[in-house]
């Protein structure tokens, strides 16, 4: 079951995870939400990152203090 978070305006995200190849040869992981579960669905929050909600409302992954 994939990780879901609803905002404050009622609208359901699902956090999702890729492998990125950057510039200088290094693979990054990039963390992201999306309306609907596609390929690479999480099914927790990393270890060390929390949920927080932006001005907007949108959804995004900050390190855990």
């Amino acid at each position: 079951m994939a990780y879901t978070y609803t905002n404050s305006k009622g609208t359901t995200y699902v956090l999702h995870n890729r492998q990125t190849t950057l510039k200088n040869g290094r693979t990054q992981t990039i963390y992201f939400f999306a309306k609907e579960a596609k390929d690479g669905a999480l099914d927790a929050v990393p270890a060390g990152y929390q949920v927080v909600e932006s001005r907007n409302g949108l959804p995004v992954l900050k390190k855990a203090e």
